[in-house]
């Protein structure tokens, strides 16, 4: 897609701060984070919409979010447990869907957001 933002980062054309690349994703720092860590997992392929999806994609959903906890852990906000048992840390993946949902990129994108919480009401 010539007028995509995505597209363009992940074609090398507009720069980002890369964290993670392979062959089927992107992930970056977001440029206007919600959070104190605010990341941005995008296909290479272009889909505009997580509706856009099907069956066929389904490996390619699964590898987005099991790329999470590892940019979470790589990024200082994996969950951790203690001796005796809490858990502390955290983050939390978000895919807006449409202009309801609060889409404004139209490519699939997966928001990984953590650190300290005054995003807490992000997503809810």
């Amino acid at each position: 897609m010539e007028h995509c933002i995505f597209c363009k980062i992940a074609a090398g054309q507009i720069p980002a701060h890369v964290v993670f690349e392979d062959e089927d994703l992107l992930a970056f720092k977001d440029i206007n984070p919600a959070a104190p860590v605010h990341l941005l997992v995008i296909p290479k392929r272009h889909l505009d919409t997580l509706s856009d999806v099907g069956a066929e994609h389904t490996a390619l959903l699964g590898k987005m979010l099991a790329l999470a906890p590892r940019l979470a852990a790589e990024h200082g906000v994996a969950v951790t447990t203690n001796a005796d048992g809490k858990r502390s840390g955290g983050y939390k993946t978000l895919i807006n869907t449409g202009p309801n949902g609060g889409q404004e990129v139209y490519h699939l994108h997966m928001h990984v957001y953590g650190g300290e919480r005054p995003w807490r009401g992000l997503g809810t």
